[in-house]
């Protein structure tokens, strides 16, 4: 895929194919997520519970652009470490990158396998498919692991034998409490052998306007809730964090220089990565 990324245009032979299963009529994640980057893979319904959000959150979408840098930074640190294979779950709809290329770039031989619930991100899917024999893309959703995890394009082309680099970025955020995130978290987790690895980042309720961008998303989207810096560390329990640990995503082994004090689009979204010991 390469440079190609920024529009899923080129997937399609005909460019005004939209595979019967998508309702454009009701937001989904993953398009409303492609909005606040920019992106032009989403619907006038997306893009309206993007600019509710940015109104009550006025950050220019670099909350979203930031979650999106550490994702490849994330990526690449794990692939430096050896891993050759990569569970994505909760993808949505790459922009500007994408996991496998960023892994492939460092071993080409890495395999991925992307995993969303929305059907657009399958459709649009289908020249990676024909294209890149080491990655896949199935439709399926996080809250069911069984289903995942015993999928054969995922168990009959991962092998969980050995280490994976596990990837639950800007997800988990999308459970309610009473779905027991901890709990599903950990079923994932406990899957992994020794020396994988998660990377997991989360709406952080480190800002008083996060809560007015979480009652956006509920109200129109119907899930999206801002968590305190502690809950997301427990999502690491059982692991060895990576240092800086668990910080905001702008802080986590940065490229570039941070500068202070951060701003909205630096302190809503937390998260780092752990080592299965």
């Amino acid at each position: 895929m390469g440079d190609r990324v920024g529009s899923w245009n080129w997937t399609h032979r005909d460019p005004d194919y939209l595979p019967p299963e998508i309702d454009t009529t009701k937001p989904s994640i993953a398009r409303v997520y492609d909005a606040f980057l920019g992106g032009k893979d989403n619907f006038a319904v997306d893009r309206a519970v993007a600019m509710e959000g940015m109104r009550h959150f006025p950050d220019r979408g670099e909350g979203a652009r930031n979650n999106r840098a550490m994702l490849f930074r994330g990526v690449k640190y794990m692939a430096e470490q050896g891993i050759d294979q990569f569970l994505d779950i909760g993808s949505g709809l790459p922009t500007m990158d994408n996991t496998h290329s960023v892994a492939q770039r460092i071993n080409p031989a890495a395999k991925v396998v992307y995993v969303d619930n929305d059907p657009i991100v399958l459709a649009h899917a289908r020249a990676i498919l024909q294209t890149d024999e080491r990655t896949r893309v199935i439709t399926a959703d996080m809250r069911e692991p069984g289903v995942i995890l015993n999928h054969p394009e995922v168990e009959g082309f991962l092998d969980f034998s050995r280490p994976v680099g596990l990837l639950l970025v800007a997800v988990v955020h999308h459970l309610a409490d009473a779905e027991d995130p901890n709990g599903l978290v950990d079923t994932y987790k406990t899957r992994l052998a020794p020396g994988s690895y998660m990377q997991l980042t989360h709406f952080c309720s480190c800002a008083p306007e996060m809560r007015e961008l979480e009652a956006v998303l509920l109200q129109m989207l119907g899930t999206g809730r801002a968590r305190d810096m502690p809950e997301i560390v427990r999502f690491f329990d059982g692991l060895d964090l990576v240092e800086p640990g668990v910080v905001h995503v702008p802080e986590w082994r940065p490229e570039e220089p941070v500068r202070y004090p951060l701003d909205l689009g630096g302190v809503c979204v937390a998260g780092g990565i752990g080592r299965k010991p």
